[in-house]
C-alpha cells in the first residue's frame, strides 16, 4: 500500500472518506464567497451591506419600538446606522455564555432571527448583520439598554474586545458602525444617492418612520418622513398633476386574521407615462416580481373588465382587456409583509410565497371592485382611458 503523502503514488480509494472533504464553515466560508451572501463584491454588495444594518432598525419599527433611523457616511467612508429602538439584548445566554448581541454578529444560523424575536423581518433571513462583521475590516456596535451603555468591537468578524458595559443613560437603541473590508469589496465607496433612493423607498413603506441620511465626506443631510407611505410613493413616481386619470389615487390595505401577511397597494392612472409597478416583500424591492405581482395582476385585469361590462362601456361578446392594456399608463406600489417569505436567490429579487398570490388576488379584488362601485365617474374616466389605449 502507497503513502498517501506521496504525490508520485496512485492514492487508494479506500482512502477517501469524508475526512477529506474540505467544508468552509462559518466567516471562513462568507470571506471565501461574499457574492453568495450579498450578490456581489462591487457597488451592489457594498450597498446591500448598508441595506443589512438598516433592515434591523426597520425590523425595530415594524414591531412597534422605533420610529426613527440615522444613517451616516462617515468621513473615513465607513457606514454608521443608529436606531431608537429596543437595543439588542446583552444578557449571556446558555449554554454558550456569549451575550445575544455577541451571538446576533458572529452567528450564521439561517431561516429566522431566533434571538429578536421578529414576526415580520427582512435582510438575509437572520444572518445579516453577521454577514456584514464577517466582511468588515472593524465593526462597533453600541446599545443603549437596561439603563447603560454597551459597547464592543470586532474585526473581521472576530470579537476584539469584550461586551463592555459604560456609563448608565435613560436612552435606548442600537448603534452599529463598520468599514467594509478593502481586501474584499472592488470599491468601498458608498454612493449617497443610491442609498437615499433606497432609504425614501422605505420611509414610503413604513409610514411613521423617518429615516435620515448623512454623507460626511462632505456633509450632506437629506431627511425622508412620509406619513402618507404608499400614496406618497404613487405622488414622486407620477409627478405631472395634469397627467392623472383620476385623484386622489387609489389606496388600501389589508392583514389576515392570523397577522402572517399583509398587503397593501396604492395606484393612479395618468397619460405621461408607459406606466410602472413597484412590488416589495418585507420592505425589499422584488425586482424580478413574484406571486404578489402575479395576484395583483389577475385581480386587477379581472375587476376592470368586470367594471367595463357593468357600466356597459364593453358589451358581453368584447373580448377582454389584456393585462397589458390595463396597466397602460398605471403607476402602482405593491407591499406585502410576510411572517416566512420564500424568495428565490440570497438577494430577494422573485416572492415565491403561493399564498401571497391569493392573498393579493383577494384583497385586490375587494377592495378595488368597492372603489369603483362607490366612485362610477372616476372608474369610467379609468376604463376609457384603458379603451383608448388599447385601440
Amino acid at each position: 500500500m502507497t503513502e498517501s503523502g506521496n504525490p508520485s503514488q496512485p492514492v487508494n480509494v479506500s482512502e477517501y472518506d469524508g475526512s477529506q472533504i474540505q467544508v468552509l464553515e462559518g466567516f471562513e466560508a462568507v470571506r471565501r464567497r461574499p457574492g453568495m451572501y450579498i450578490g456581489s463584491t462591487g457597488e451592489r454588495g457594498l450597498h446591500q451591506m448598508v441595506y443589512e444594518v438598516v433592515t434591523y432598525a426597520v425590523d425595530e419599527h415594524l414591531a412597534g419600538h422605533a420610529d426613527a433611523i440615522d444613517v451616516r457616511i462617515t468621513a473615513d467612508g465607513g457606514i454608521r446606522v443608529a436606531d431608537n429602538g429596543r437595543g439588542l439584548p446583552v444578557e449571556a445566554q446558555e449554554p454558550t455564555g456569549k451575550s445575544a448581541v455577541e451571538r446576533e454578529l458572529t452567528e450564521l444560523s439561517f431561516g429566522s432571527k431566533p434571538h429578536t424575536g421578529y414576526q415580520v423581518s427582512g435582510g438575509l433571513s437572520g444572518v445579516g448583520l453577521s454577514v456584514v462583521n464577517a466582511l468588515s475590516s472593524r465593526l462597533t456596535v453600541e446599545v443603549h439598554r437596561d439603563g447603560h451603555r454597551w459597547t464592543q468591537e470586532y474585526g473581521k468578524g472576530i470579537p476584539v474586545t469584550a461586551l463592555t458595559r459604560h456609563e448608565e443613560t435613560s436612552k435606548h437603541g442600537t448603534a452599529i458602525a463598520f468599514l467594509p473590508d478593502a481586501d474584499i469589496f472592488e470599491t468601498t465607496w458608498c454612493s449617497f444617492a443610491t442609498l437615499s433612493q433606497r432609504l425614501q423607498e422605505l420611509a414610503f413603506l413604513n409610514a411613521g418612520l423617518a429615516i435620515s441620511l448623512t454623507d460626511e465626506r462632505p456633509a450632506r443631510p437629506v431627511r425622508h418622513d412620509h406619513a402618507d407611505g404608499l400614496l406618497a410613493h404613487v405622488a414622486h413616481l407620477s409627478p405631472h398633476p395634469p397627467s392623472l386619470v383620476h385623484s386622489p389615487a387609489i389606496a388600501f390595505e389589508s392583514q389576515n386574521e392570523d397577522q402572517t401577511i399583509s398587503v397593501q397597494v396604492a395606484m393612479q392612472w395618468n397619460t405621461w407615462s408607459p406606466g410602472e409597478l413597484r412590488s416589495f416583500a418585507n420592505s425589499t424591492r422584488t425586482h424580478e416580481g413574484g406571486t404578489h405581482e402575479w395576484g395583483f395582476r389577475t385581480a386587477l385585469t379581472s375587476v376592470v373588465n368586470d367594471c367595463a361590462r357593468r357600466q356597459q362601456l364593453m358589451s358581453a361578446d368584447d373580448q377582454d382587456l389584456t393585462a397589458d392594456a390595463v396597466h397602460e399608463g398605471l403607476t402602482a406600489v405593491v407591499s406585502v409583509k410576510l411572517a416566512h417569505p420564500l424568495f428565490e436567490g440570497s438577494t430577494k429579487t422573485r416572492l415565491g410565497n403561493p399564498e401571497a398570490n391569493t392573498y393579493v388576488q383577494q384583497v385586490v379584488r375587494h377592495h378595488l371592485t368597492n372603489w369603483m362601485n362607490h366612485n362610477p365617474s372616476q372608474a369610467t374616466a379609468i376604463i376609457r382611458h384603458i379603451l383608448n389605449t388599447a385601440t
